[in-house]
């Protein structure tokens, strides 16, 4: 049996030789630079962008994406009991979000 790299040489030699790869429109360019490539720990850079390109969101984006909501719901809010319950979640969301990258940059494989 195969492995994998043998057979994804296989199917990339039959798609030059059939001319499907000369068709496509990057075909012979460098691949453009995603934004935040470079920003991203080496790592995670690869994970990140085959989740990106599946067009799944990492996590990590989800709670900031939550951080922003929650700020911008508590700086609407007016009763103060309702904004002791949403600060105490955005604490809590801040929290949970310091923890999170300080495991991945000691650890990018988690």
């Amino acid at each position: 049996m195969r492995n994998i790299d043998e057979e994804i040489a296989k199917r990339l030699a039959e798609a030059a030789a059939s001319g499907e790869l000369s068709k496509a429109e990057s075909y012979g360019k460098p691949l453009a630079e995603t934004e935040g490539w470079h920003d991203t720990p080496e790592a995670l850079r690869m994970p990140f962008k085959i989740l990106k390109d599946a067009g799944v969101v990492p996590r990590e984006v989800e709670m900031f994406r939550e951080r922003a909501e929650l700020n911008v719901r508590l700086q609407a809010c007016t009763d103060p009991d309702e904004q002791r319950v949403l600060h105490q979640k955005l604490i809590d969301l801040e929290q949970v979000i310091a923890l999170r990258l300080e495991a991945l940059r000691i650890n990018p494989s988690l």
